[in-house]
């Protein structure tokens, strides 16, 4: 079992910046891939960034050059953070902490960001 707590979002005007949090705790030594997927009012849930065990990373062409995806380790904890620069109006959405094990994928509650223009 993992517990994920996500921290962040909110109101932004067009070309400013926001940071998310997600804290997993429980079985985080079997955790493979932590990353965010966003989801638009009627569009589908995409893959914004994500971050393997090893390191690897993946951007959506949308974000790549002003999202940066990383991840900490503390104690029981560990953390992936979405840095959001020059956030744009198309943006907008709700923004989802998402982590993979071999045998389980966990969502978050969701953190809605909304980009002014």
């Amino acid at each position: 079992q993992v517990q994920l707590v996500e921290s962040g979002g909110g109101l932004v005007q067009a070309g400013g910046s926001l940071r998310l949090s997600c804290a997993a705790s429980g079985s985080i030594r079997n955790i493979n891939v932590m990353g965010w997927y966003r989801q638009a009012p009627g569009q589908q849930r995409e893959l914004v960034a994500h971050i393997t065990t090893g390191g690897t990373i993946n951007y959506a062409d949308s974000v790549k050059g002003r999202f940066t995806v990383s991840r900490d380790n503390v104690q029981n904890t560990v953390t992936v953070y979405l840095q959001m620069n020059s956030l744009k109006p198309e943006d907008t959405a709700v923004y989802y902490c998402n982590v993979q094990l071999i045998w389980a994928t966990y969502w978050g509650q969701g953190t809605q960001v909304t980009v002014s223009s």
